[in-house]
């Protein structure tokens, strides 16, 4: 039989159905909150539809979308913008959740993977295919993926002393981060320098130029990682409860954290395949999430929402701020994300 559950959510309670198998919570703050930024991405990507070297208005973007324009300004909204925009959604959830799920492993708000330095270990990997394996997209991103789950899996052996703590993940990460920081640079110096160019374009995270061969293999894993996230259930706040609480409550802390690992590794390096390592949306996204959500810890979905919300606007200013020239996505993130994190180590100065 199936139960009512009443959530308090302040002066209101939002009313959940439950069923033997599946429980449903949210608050009535939450939906709101994810309504909005739902409204506010759609809204951003007519916009951005419309944005570029031959302008299209909104009302004729919406016209391309719905069916009822089939001139030259649908081929520049449907094959030429529109991928852009869709992996700016895709990615931006990627990063969001891969941040949500490194910061309830560690419990941290810098639990980033960005911080951690997976990201960078796929960059590694890709400049290994441009000077190894003369580039090319496809071996690039394999080459990325591959990188970034090597270092996830050196940070995770080395981090490793009966258990895994979230501060001794940290550390280990930058310090793994800045030694392959450094062979990066090296291998810069020696390659040739249309490949260095190359190398250097990719390492700045850009969306400029990505085409529909693109967006299918990032959807593709988003969904993979989505059904795995539903096939774990909600067994990351449980993980953040403590191990002794997670094996009381019947969970096998080692193996959740070990599969939520894999996870994150899984979505923070396709996206640095698809569009290079892109800072701070992942640090951001599940902390402003969880504080407009009013949420007492992070949320997976709250965290997509907002990662793709702030990486849409983020490539979007890239394109109008300094038009006709275009930014790379990257150095917008990294200039909002380097005041997030310069308020977010004030923040916690403060709690100490």
């Amino acid at each position: 039989m199936s139960q009512l559950d009443s959530v308090d959510v302040g002066y209101r309670q939002l009313v959940v159905r439950r069923e033997p198998a599946l429980a449903l919570r949210a608050s009535l703050r939450s939906v709101v909150t994810l309504s909005a930024l739902g409204a506010c991405a759609v809204l951003m990507a007519v916009v951005a539809l419309g944005v570029g070297e031959y302008p299209v208005s909104p009302s004729q973007v919406v016209a391309v979308l719905t069916g009822q324009d089939h001139s030259f300004a649908s081929v520049l909204v449907l094959q030429w913008r529109m991928p852009r925009i869709l992996l700016a959604l895709s990615i931006g959830a990627a990063l969001g959740v891969s941040g949500a799920i490194f910061q309830a492993l560690t419990r941290n708000p810098l639990g980033s993977p960005d911080v951690i330095g997976f990201d960078f270990g796929a960059y590694t990997g890709a400049l290994f295919s441009i000077a190894v394996l003369g580039g090319g997209y496809y071996t690039t991103a394999v080459s990325a993926v591959f990188g970034g789950f090597l270092t996830a899996v050196a940070v995770y052996l080395l981090a490793y002393r009966n258990g895994l703590a979230g501060f001794r993940l940290i550390i280990v990460g930058i310090a793994v981060s800045a030694v392959l920081s450094s062979l990066c640079q090296w291998i810069i110096l020696k390659i040739k320098l249309h490949k260095a160019i190359t190398a250097s374009i990719w390492q700045q995270g850009s969306l400029s130029g990505l085409e529909w061969a693109q967006v299918y293999p990032v959807a593709g894993v988003l969904a993979l990682a989505s059904a795995m996230l539903v096939v774990l259930g909600p067994k990351l706040p449980v993980l953040q409860m403590g191990d002794d609480a997670a094996g009381a409550l019947g969970v096998s802390p080692e193996r959740a954290r070990l599969a939520y690992f894999g996870i994150g590794v899984l979505l923070i390096a396709i996206a640095a395949a698809a569009a290079g390592p892109i800072s701070f949306v992942a640090l951001a996204a599940p902390q402003l999430a969880r504080r407009l959500t009013g949420s007492p810890g992070v949320g997976l979905i709250s965290a997509a929402a907002m990662g793709a919300f702030l990486l849409l606007g983020s490539d979007l200013a890239a394109l109008r701020l300094f038009a006709p020239t275009e930014l790379p996505v990257g150095a917008v993130t990294v200039t909002l994300g380097g005041l997030y994190l310069v308020y977010l180590l004030v923040l916690q100065s403060r709690r100490q």
